[in-house]
């Protein structure tokens, strides 16, 4: 009897206490639903607020990460600037330009070469190739990494270039490459790669921050000339299992955007090591290498705000005439609702498309919640059918194109560093237009009537994913 009058006394000192904590720390959606956790089993709800609560880093790593990236900018922008461009789009393409360089710190660059890579076989020959022949340095950051045929490639290829002097770096998350991590790491190390874990799950070390926030990026550069991102890990596209194949989307780029990329590594590289890289050795005098321009926007919790969530939502209110995205995971929160909302009230053409499986059972209830309601706003909704759909692509009137790592979710706006690529020119947009129309063409419309009609249950268990939707 005494333990249970305690236990209760002490359900109520935590609801006290940290109730009012989450309230002040989170938008009123996370809020709501840490709330309810908290309320409902407030000493169940206290230890999955600890691990999992805490959506910033430390600030000490925060106020690190922005000052590497203000000297980098210094180290580069002699070398940079007759590179520098605002778009000259009229006066929405110089606002969008000068939103994201404020937002994502990084200026648009031109006379870059744009290579779009649609098939992982392709994307991973040609990244091998290109380490084969690397003189300098070979640096690598990734989210996923297997032990798997793709990955021991990859691997294999590292270490003959470690082996010939070229000075090989690689970065991967501690949480989603962590089976490579006790595997195949132990080689490269062997070998003299020098090779971290990202966000180690340490949380004494973390001060507590949320766990599963993670280095979600996907980058490659090689000797500071030639540089990949895109959606595309070190893994095989069936990812563990032949009934779920993985289509992604890879960029192979030359010219002065390789430097932008090469920064983001840098600061990645000394935020785990605390260590700072020659400058010589990896940013080269750029070169003219095409005709395109393009912006890195590199985004995740080192920024002060959902830098691109708010670069996201701004291009939304300004779409003219036609929006398409592409996404494997699509959570949004309420403003980014509104925003398409009022866009399509202007008129501007909404599609989405999105995949028909899906990996993550929870995730993928809680996107089918919004579905009647984006229907409703008739938002065209279309099922990829040939597999997981995890490229991730963004369009509005050929005047603006967002292409990268970052899914359309809370959990790559407020939790994950991410890196996507912004593109201005309208020959370089239609690219991603294309591929945009390709993932079409494998794809079925739903409508209304018949998604309104799917049962009580299916429609139960998806709001109640939603409720979760803030906390995944």
């Amino acid at each position: 009897m005494q333990f249970s009058v305690l236990y209760l006394f002490a359900e109520w000192i935590v609801r006290i206490l940290v109730i009012p904590v989450i309230a002040y720390r989170y938008r009123p959606p996370s809020a709501l639903a840490w709330i309810a956790v908290v309320s409902f089993q407030p000493m169940i709800g206290l230890a999955l607020y600890i691990i999992f609560g805490e959506n910033r880093l430390p600030r000490r790593r925060i106020a690190e990460h922005a000052r590497r990236r203000r000297a980098l900018q210094l180290d580069m922008w002699p070398m940079l600037q007759k590179y520098c461009v605002d778009p000259q789009s009229g006066i929405d393409g110089q606002s969008k330009h000068q939103l994201s360089v404020q937002l994502g710190e990084m200026p648009a660059v031109a006379n870059n070469d744009f290579q779009l890579i649609d098939d992982t076989s392709e994307a991973i020959d040609r990244i091998i190739q290109d380490i084969n022949d690397a003189k300098v340095s070979v640096h690598l950051l990734f989210y996923i990494w297997r032990d798997d045929e793709i990955g021991r490639r990859v691997t294999d290829a590292i270490i003959e270039a470690e082996k010939r002097g070229v000075e090989c770096r690689v970065l991967v998350d501690a949480v989603g490459s962590r089976r490579f991590l006790k595997s195949r790491a132990k080689d490269l190390q062997a070998a003299g790669v020098e090779m971290f874990p990202i966000l180690p799950v340490n949380l004494f070390r973390r001060r507590f921050h949320r766990i599963d926030m993670r280095n979600h990026r996907k980058l490659v550069v090689i000797d500071g000339k030639i540089a990949y991102t895109g959606s595309q890990n070190i893994v095989n596209p069936d990812y563990g299992t032949k009934k779920l194949i993985w289509h992604d989307l890879m960029m192979r780029l030359q010219g002065p955007i390789v430097m932008q990329l090469q920064a983001v590594f840098l600061t990645d590289w000394y935020a785990e090591t605390n260590t700072e890289l020659e400058k010589a050795e990896c940013f080269p005098t750029p070169e003219a290498a095409g005709e395109e321009t393009l912006q890195l926007f590199p985004s995740g919790p080192t920024y002060h705000t959902m830098n691109l969530h708010r670069l996201i939502v701004a291009m939304l209110y300004q779409a003219r005439k036609k929006v398409t995205i592409t996404t494997p995971y699509f959570i949004p929160d309420e403003s980014l609702l509104q925003a398409i909302e009022v866009a399509r009230l202007r008129g501007v053409q909404i599609i989405l498309v999105l995949p028909e499986k899906s990996d993550q059972i929870l995730v993928s209830a809680a996107q089918r919640s919004f579905y009647a309601q984006l229907l409703e706003m008739d938002v065209e909704i279309y099922l990829f059918t040939k597999g997981l759909l995890h490229s991730k692509t963004l369009t509005i009137d050929k005047t603006f194109a967002l292409v990268g790592t970052s899914n359309m979710d809370i959990r790559s706006f407020a939790l994950n560093l991410e890196m996507n690529l912004i593109l201005f020119d309208e020959e370089t947009i239609q690219k991603i237009s294309d591929q945009q129309q390709k993932y079409l063409e494998s794809a079925y419309p739903i409508h209304l009537n018949h998604w309104g009609n799917r049962g009580f249950f299916k429609t139960f268990g998806e709001a109640i994913a939603r409720l979760m939707a803030p906390l995944l």
